[in-house]
């Protein structure tokens, strides 16, 4: 199992750990309301909805990085407004649906900036799955005897 997640983009990795983080902070609140499960089931498609649009940013960002400037921008845009038009999509779908709460499943698609925002505490998750990140130096520092 350990050798399937650290295939995973460690980046990724971290942005759907806080995700998922995020609803289960977000469900125990839900605890409290008087409608549970139309507030649960939307929390958790937003939640859904928020970790296939972190896979698609990555995919996209992935995908850009191998093309030309202007072509990765063009190509960038693209899948941007595609991402956002599921999203608009999706929580039309629900709010017409009427089968979960559509406030409980646009906080859950926030799940997507609230991850970026934990960081700090996924990187330690990170960390322990993935080992201690070895970056490379910022600077080349010049060998020894080599004129500065």
């Amino acid at each position: 199992m350990k050798e399937k997640i650290t295939k995973i983009n460690r980046t990724l990795f971290e942005l759907e750990t806080g995700i998922l983080l995020f609803g289960a902070v977000c469900q125990m609140f839900v605890f409290l309301l008087k409608d549970k499960e139309a507030y649960s089931l939307g929390l958790w498609m937003g939640i859904l909805i928020a970790a296939i649009s972190a896979l698609h940013m990555w995919w996209s960002l992935d995908r850009a990085l191998d093309l030309p400037e202007r072509a990765a921008v063009k190509f960038m845009s693209t899948h941007n407004i595609l991402r956002y038009l599921f999203i608009t999509v999706a929580l039309i779908a629900v709010a017409i649906s009427r089968a979960a709460n559509p406030l409980s499943a646009f906080l859950g698609i926030m799940g997507l900036k609230a991850a970026a925002y934990m960081h700090f505490i996924t990187k330690k998750i990170s960390t322990l799955v993935y080992g201690e990140e070895i970056l490379p130096p910022l600077i080349d520092e010049p060998a020894e005897g080599q004129d500065r």
